[in-house]
Formats: C-alpha cells, sequence, structure tokens
C-alpha cells in the first residue's frame, strides 16, 4: 500500500533534501570525470526533473541527472570536436528519446523490445564499461584519464585512491538504511580527507569563488562529426530508462508503462537530455540510487522530487559549493570510478544471462562478439567529421546485424507472445 500522495510541506521538503543527497555523488561525479562544470549538471538534473515531471503530469517518482552511459564518448567526442559540439550531440541524443517516444505511441511498448532486444543492448552495455577502464585505472594512479600526465604522485594517488574505492564497497555491501544508499558520497569524503592529509588538494579556487555565482553554461554547436558520435549511444540509456520506470513502479505498485505511458516517460527525459544539452550539462537518466531511496523510505508522493529539483538548481548557483567540487583530486574518483565502470560492464552481464540468450547460437555469437571488439578497441568507419567509431559505432552495428542477420524472428515472437 503506498502512503497518500499529500503530506506536509516541511516533510515533502526534507525528503527532496533528503532525495537529492542519494542522488549526489553520481550526479556531480560525471561531469568532473568529463570535464564539464558541476554547478551546470545540477542546474539541468533540477531543469531536466522538472521537465519530466510536467510531462508525466507528475505523477512518477524519479529523480533524473547525469548518465555514466555517455561518458565514453563525451571524453572522446570532446578531444575531436570540442565541448560545444558535444553538446549538440547530446541535444540530439534527447531527440532521439523523444522518437522512441513518439515510436512507442504507435506501435506500443513492445516496439523497444522487438528493435533492441537483450543481444543487441546487452554488448553495448559491456563495451561502455570496459572502454572506460583503463580511465579509471589511470586516475586511480595519479594520472590523467588519457594517460598524458601524472597528475600525483604514484604512490601518494595509491594511498588516497584504493582507501576511496575500499570504502565505497564496505558501504555499499554494509551500509544500512539510507547510509547504504550513498558509497560514492562516502568513498569521495573518505578520499578528499586523505587528500588532504597528503596536502594534494587546491584551495585556491575555493577562496577566490564568490558565495553566489551563475553556473558556467555553454551554448551547443551543431557539428555532424560529434552527432553521429552521441546518438547512437542513446540506445542503451533508452533501455536504462525503461528498467528504471518499472522498477520504480514495481516499488510504487503501479503500472508507470500503462499510466502516464512509456512514450511520455521517454518523452520527459528526451526533453531533460535535450535541455542539459542546451546549457551546458551532461545527458539526463533516471536514477537507481533514488529510487532505492523511495523503497527504503516508502515516500512515494512524485511532489518529493520536486523539491530535490529546486535544491539542485539552488546549489547550482552557490559558486563556492562548484569550486569545491572541482578541487576533488583525481584519485579520489579514480578509484571510485574502477567500481563503476565495472558496474556498468555487469550490468550488459547480468542482461545476457537474465534474458537466457544463448551464444551457442551462431548467430548471438555473431553479434556479442563483433560489438565488444569495435566498441573495446574503438574501431573507427567513415572519415573526417562523417566517421563513427567505439560506443557509438559498435551500437551501430549490433543494430544492423540483429536486423540482417536471419534468425531473429525467434526471439520478436517470443517478446510478443509474453506481451500479448
Amino acid at each position: 500500500m503506498s502512503q497518500p500522495m499529500e503530506d506536509p510541506l516541511g516533510r515533502q521538503v526534507l525528503a527532496g533534501a533528503q532525495m537529492l543527497f542519494v542522488a549526489f555523488g553520481a550526479l556531480v561525479l560525471m561531469p568532473l570525470i568529463t570535464g564539464m562544470d558541476p554547478n551546470v549538471a545540477l542546474f539541468t538534473a533540477g531543469i531536466g526533473t522538472l521537465l519530466f515531471q510536467l510531462v508525466t503530469r507528475r505523477q512518477v517518482p524519479v529523480f533524473l541527472a547525469s548518465s555514466f552511459a555517455f561518458i565514453a564518448p563525451i571524453i572522446a567526442a570532446k578531444s575531436d570536436f570540442g565541448l560545444p559540439a558535444v553538446l549538440g550531440g547530446v541535444v540530439a541524443a534527447g531527440i532521439v528519446y523523444m522518437i522512441l517516444g513518439f515510436a512507442v505511441r504507435l506501435k506500443g511498448p513492445g516496439f523497444i523490445d522487438r528493435l533492441l532486444p537483450p543481444v543487441v543492448i546487452a554488448p553495448v552495455i559491456i563495451s561502455i564499461g570496459l572502454a572506460l577502464s583503463p580511465v579509471a585505472v589511470n586516475m586511480a594512479m595519479g594520472k590523467a584519464g588519457d594517460a598524458s600526465a601524472q597528475l600525483v604522485p604514484y604512490e601518494t594517488a595509491m594511498m588516497i585512491s584504493m582507501p576511496a574505492l575500499l570504502t565505497t564497497l564496505l558501504v555499499a555491501v554494509l551500509g544500512k538504511g539510507l547510509f547504504r544508499l550513498v558509497p560514492i558520497l562516502a568513498g569521495v569524503a573518505v578520499g578528499y580527507g586523505l587528500s588532504f592529509a597528503f596536502g594534494v588538494v587546491d584551495t585556491t579556487g575555493i577562496v577566490t569563488a564568490p558565495w553566489l555565482a551563475v553556473p558556467n553554461f555553454v551554448t551547443p554547436e551543431f557539428h555532424w562529426g560529434a552527432i553521429l558520435f552521441m546518438v547512437p549511444v542513446a540506445l542503451a540509456p533508452a533501455i536504462e530508462h525503461i528498467g528504471g520506470v518499472v522498477a520504480i513502479g514495481g516499488v510504487t505498485g503501479k503500472n508507470f508503462i500503462k499510466k502516464p505511458g512509456l512514450h511520455r516517460t521517454l518523452l520527459g527525459d528526451g526533453l531533460a537530455t535535450s535541455a542539459a544539452g542546451l546549457f551546458g550539462g551532461p545527458p539526463n537518466t533516471t536514477y537507481a540510487e533514488v529510487t532505492g531511496a523511495v523503497m527504503l523510505t516508502k515516500n512515494y508522493n512524485p511532489k518529493v522530487m520536486t523539491w530535490a529539483a529546486v535544491f539542485a538548481i539552488v546549489l547550482a548557483f552557490i559558486g563556492k559549493f562548484g569550486a569545491g567540487l572541482l578541487s576533488i583530486p583525481v584519485p579520489v574518483m579514480g578509484g571510485i570510478l574502477c567500481l563503476l565502470f565495472g558496474s556498468i560492464a555487469v550490468v550488459g552481464l547480468s542482461t545476457l544471462i537474465r534474458h537466457q540468450v544463448d551464444l551457442a547460437e551462431a548467430r548471438n555469437l555473431i553479434i556479442v562478439s563483433v560489438t565488444l571488439v569495435f566498441g573495446i578497441g574503438g574501431m573507427v568507419f567513415g572519415y573526417g567529421e562523417f566517421s563513427l567509431s567505439g560506443i557509438s559505432l559498435c551500437a551501430i552495428i549490433a543494430l544492423i546485424l540483429n536486423l540482417v542477420l536471419p534468425g531473429g524472428q525467434g526471439w520478436k515472437n517470443k517478446q510478443l507472445d509474453e506481451n500479448s
């Protein structure tokens, strides 16, 4: 049984602050890794959540924030095209969600299952996680993500990154109640404290930053190369979105796929992601941590997420807060990312296992094998601005192979039977 929808205002406000606290670690870590402004990410998470609530008529208690699935393509595309062009790609990725939502509206929710079965989406998710593993290891050892420079001495970096990782692991496994939902935040706190002790935190930016400041918004530019790079990656988070909507439905005892409808939730996520790109923030996605907090607190009122969004927007304008986030040393993030990037790959593996994808079947083996090698190996097709590589390429290849190789109808029929 869900609780009454109307809670006292004070309780809604406190619950909203709590939800933002749960989401906070992952929310700011993603822009810090990709070189985006964490204050902008806070702002776009708040705006995106409000847009989502508007489209879904404030029926679904979810919070939208920075998507880890886009880290690899953003890092790669940023070095090739620059941040404004990457943001144009983010806007285009949001439009993909909207198109998928329109297709679901016309053909029903089963359309996504037939277009993107587990044999397609699972190896793409695995590739996203494993392609990022060198970035995590380099940062944990005190290097820049691309290993171009040693930012913190190796010995010092390891004495910071490994305790940060260990703390994250212990809190995730042994933590109780809400504390168990904030392992990233706990890891960052321990790593930051050790960084202070070892003298590798530069506080100059915090001292000089104003208390109140407008976030460093960036205007997107639309570049075909960056758009082609970013758009295919939206396929994996689309599946993640559906999983998130189903999960929160299971927690609250409601079928959000039917009401307000998957087409509305996809449209809301698309608008949130495109809005993020317009302001200079990372793409948005539903947060499993917040769903866990909803389950734990049994606070199913969507108005709580409105307050979480408001708090995120307010924090975005506190200049010293953003400067403090930017002062987090590389080894702190690197240690935690050793877990997070591996976790992304495990989600893909569990997708294959849960749906019992038979890899002894030649068709499935081909799709998974080629997708993994292209995605992790960094294969490049094309030339100049019309080239595709890495995760973007492997997503397209997986989709094409699934459509052209014979034998896929068996899965489609199975899905149709399950959905009938």
